[in-house]
């Protein structure tokens, strides 16, 4: 039987950061059920006195980030009169930095997010993400980090929205067979990536996405009698892709078993390569 476990995370600011360590570790242990109770944005002794009262009321180990030495103190005597155990997942790294680095840590919630030229390059690529989605916008390429191009279904918006959210500015093309890429593809002086993937895991993702397309398509087996995610026809596509990719000597990344967050990994290790 499968062990359920709740584990609050405790943070002054979105939680993100916190959250990403969590998911990263309970990863690794596939026989426990972990359920994620997030408290975000406690800053105030009154919002943690709440917190704890839930945390009574709905008990389990404590992962926090929160950085104010009165807060963290309160957390730790909280934790204590409750007897439920508490990682400051943030600690060690400061006193780790503040020996390395001869400088206190200033403690200020949210650090990490504040409004500077980063924070703005980032909206910047966000923009260009939209106004250069799916083949839009072609003249613009020039002013792209990185151009993704690959068939239909292959990831290839996802993933150019999680690279704007790290400030590049990605744009990305589709590849139809049978119908000519955009002359600016060709021209451009930024790096292009292809994006590939195994056949039948493309079919999968197509034939679900049609069957949301189409009324009364509920089941997945629903939508048969399409060229789209017809299996010699999607190999012959893929295939097509690959040696305009091969020709054109744009380096080409396997999404089929890569998260979004490995692919765009994949994708800065080769923009800094190039």
């Amino acid at each position: 039987m499968q062990k359920i476990l709740t584990l609050h995370l405790v943070s002054e600011a979105t939680g993100q950061t916190l959250d990403s360590v969590a998911r990263a570790c309970i990863a690794q242990f596939p026989n426990t059920e972990v359920r994620l109770r997030h408290w975000n944005l406690i800053r105030t002794q009154i919002q943690l006195r709440r917190v704890l009262r839930h945390i009574a009321n709905n008990r389990g180990p404590v992962m926090s980030s929160l950085t104010d030495p009165i807060l963290q103190a309160d957390m730790e005597a909280g934790c204590a009169s409750l007897q439920i155990r508490l990682l400051d997942v943030l600690d060690n790294a400061l006193h780790f930095l503040a020996e390395e680095t001869g400088e206190e840590a200033t403690r200020h919630p949210g650090g990490q997010y504040i409004m500077d030229e980063n924070y703005y390059q980032r909206i910047e690529a966000m923009h260009y993400v939209l106004a250069h989605d799916d083949g839009q916008e072609t003249r613009g390429l020039n002013k792209a980090d990185v151009i993704l191009v690959g068939v239909s279904r292959v990831s290839k918006t996802p993933t150019c929205f999680y690279l704007a959210n790290r400030g590049i500015k990605a744009a990305n093309v589709p590849l139809v067979m049978g119908i000519e890429p955009p002359e600016a593809l060709f021209s451009t002086t930024k790096p292009v990536i292809g994006l590939t993937i195994d056949p039948e895991r493309l079919i999968e993702i197509r034939r679900n996405r049609l069957n949301q397309m189409i009324p009364g398509k509920s089941r997945p087996e629903a939508v048969t009698d399409y060229a789209y995610i017809d299996l010699e026809k999607v190999q012959e596509e893929l295939h097509w892709a690959r040696r305009l990719c091969r020709r054109q000597n744009w380096p080409v990344i396997d999404v089929t078993r890569r998260s979004i967050e490995e692919t765009s990994a994949s994708i800065l290790e080769l923009i800094a390569t190039t």
